[in-house]
């Protein structure tokens, strides 16, 4: 996989009021200290825009699209989307507990220092995707393809990875004790430092018994 490209976005946003709807486009937006928690909306488009402290808590989206857009200090927990769309987006610092991205798009995404325990990620397609410093714990990557994945010092505790294909995905200083269906991991790129650490994970998915 190749560095995900960083968002573009313009040298000034507009801070004009925000509300979102059915088929609205949003853009070129500073969305500073706003609330869009717990609304509902589909095919709405956010492009070129900047989210600071800005909550999406609770909030279902269907068919949206995240285009050119930096995410910072924000609270995304239990947004659930269908069939939506990250390109060149950048993430940090977020809350992203309980996210469901399921059958969506992640192209030119990174994620940097966000809580996203019990994300889901099920049938999701990773173009271009880094995760670093990031807690996955028990995050469900059911069906997702993470071939253009890289997870880079994240807690993997418990995460389930049924049906997924994971060719040339990389993972490198990742705590995946405990995560399901680690032999869909087939073709993934480890680091050597990591083998010894990940040999009980493996182990115990092949039914090899360790003594001693």
């Amino acid at each position: 996989m190749r560095v995900p490209v960083p968002p573009k976005l313009p040298p000034t946003l507009s801070t004009a009021v925000v509300e979102i709807a059915d088929e609205v486009l949003v853009a070129g937006r500073d969305l500073a200290d706003v609330d869009l928690s717990g609304q509902v909306a589909e095919a709405v488009e956010f492009e070129r825009c900047r989210f600071t402290r800005t909550s999406l808590a609770g909030t279902e989206l269907e068919r949206a699209s995240f285009v050119d857009c930096a995410v910072d200090q924000s609270d995304w927990a239990n947004l659930r989307t269908r069939k939506s769309t990250l390109q060149r987006v950048a993430v940090a610092n977020g809350r992203l507990t309980g996210l469901q991205w399921v059958d969506g798009v992640l192209r030119d995404v990174v994620f940097r220092e966000c809580r996203a325990d019990l994300a889901m990620f099920r049938f999701s397609r990773f173009k271009d995707v880094e995760f670093a410093g990031c807690a996955l714990t028990r995050a469900d990557f059911t069906g997702a393809d993470l071939r253009g994945a890289r997870f880079t010092g994240c807690d993997l505790a418990g995460a389930q990875f049924a049906e997924a294909r994971a060719e040339g995905a990389r993972f490198a200083d990742c705590d995946l004790t405990g995560a399901g269906s680690v032999a869909n991991l087939r073709g993934a790129v480890l680091a050597e430092v990591d083998l010894s650490a990940l040999a009980r994970t493996f182990a115990d998915a092949l039914g090899i018994v360790i003594e001693g």
